[in-house]
């Protein structure tokens, strides 16, 4: 039985290290970043895109976290208000939006391993670093600590994913393809990407 999942995709901030350029925008392997990853996620019952509205390949619904600019934190919390209601999946995918490499596979391989008494699921990178924004969590469990977290701090601005993250009892799968945790922070990031994508040009 397939495992239904909402997505939260967030696309904010600044891109400070490739010049303030709208980075899930940009175009790798004939489709922008945002796209391979809402590519990746397309067995979602619904996708929250957090950021700038641009155009999609894919239906998505919009938000914006405030303030904008104020960090993953706000973002996750944005995304997971524009998913409150009736009829939401027990799990949700936190992805960020420059993982040119991030595969349907490594989406599925996330959500069949949050089983038992695990809360979140983490992609490790091949230096074995956790990825909370190429993970799958519980819903509810995350919006709980996410409320607490802001009310114990008044607030969510600027906080660190890594008080999120703590407070939830978390697993962890290696990278099932070697490079799905690869993100595209820096300029030379991008042109990596797009080499090793060049020929793989989709529709």
């Amino acid at each position: 039985m397939t495992t239904r999942y909402d997505a939260v995709v967030l696309a904010g901030g600044a891109a400070r290290r490739l010049g303030g350029t709208d980075k899930p925008a940009l175009p790798v392997g004939g489709r922008t970043l945002l796209d391979r990853v809402l590519a990746a996620c397309a067995g979602a019952e619904r996708t929250v895109v957090v950021g700038p509205r641009r155009p999609t390949a894919l239906p998505v619904r919009w938000t914006r976290e405030q303030p904008a600019g104020g960090g993953p934190l706000p973002a996750l919390a944005a995304g997971l208000g524009a998913l409150a209601g009736p009829g939401g999946a027990e799990q949700v995918v936190v992805l960020a939006a420059d993982l040119p490499f991030l595969t349907a596979p490594t989406v599925t391989a996330l959500t069949s391993a949050l089983s038992g008494d695990v809360e979140g699921v983490l992609l490790t990178d091949a230096g074995g670093r956790d990825q909370p924004l190429a993970a799958a969590y519980l819903t509810e469990p995350l919006r709980r600590e996410i409320a607490l977290l802001g009310a114990e701090h008044g607030g969510l601005t600027g906080l660190p994913l890594r008080l999120l993250t703590a407070e939830l009892a978390l697993t962890h799968i290696a990278d099932p393809t070697g490079d799905a945790s690869f993100d595209c922070d820096t300029w030379d990031d991008v042109s990596a990407a797009r080499a090793r994508l060049a020929g793989t040009q989709e529709p």
